[in-house]
């Protein structure tokens, strides 16, 4: 899943190194683990744009049976997590970056905003990847 994220407290850039803020983006796999974070938005673009390349229209196979396995969206049970992941990579990705400011030359972000999960974000739009 491609995840694409709106901060909702506009005036929280978490740490500055976001350069689309107010927008986050996250790939995951199913398992949760993260395939690309938030700060990497230029090569997650790059990824979405050979997906989609060529395509002009919804793959209705691959919606059929996404919508098979939601329940036609009644059950988005596995979405949910797997949007819970996405939010906690973007504040332990955020937290990393912290530590790693404590120690070095200049401003640490430490201590400075923070996003505390899902009450600060609108999920705008997601991608599912299928084979």
């Amino acid at each position: 899943m491609i995840f694409v994220l709106k901060n909702i407290n506009n005036g929280v850039n978490i740490d500055n190194r976001n350069r689309i803020h107010p927008f986050y983006m996250v790939h995951i796999s199913n398992d949760g683990e993260v395939i690309c974070d938030y700060l990497n938005h230029k090569k997650l673009l790059d990824d979405i744009r050979l997906l989609c390349r060529g395509k002009n229209k919804p793959d209705m196979e691959l919606c059929r049976r996404f919508n098979e396995e939601t329940d036609d969206g009644r059950d988005m049970e596995e979405m949910s997590l797997l949007l819970s992941d996405a939010i906690n990579s973007i504040i332990d990705v955020k937290e990393e970056s912290d530590i790693d400011s404590l120690f070095s030359a200049g401003v640490t972000s430490a201590l400075m905003s923070k996003v505390n999960g899902l009450e600060n974000v609108e999920l705008i739009c997601f991608l599912v990847i299928k084979d």
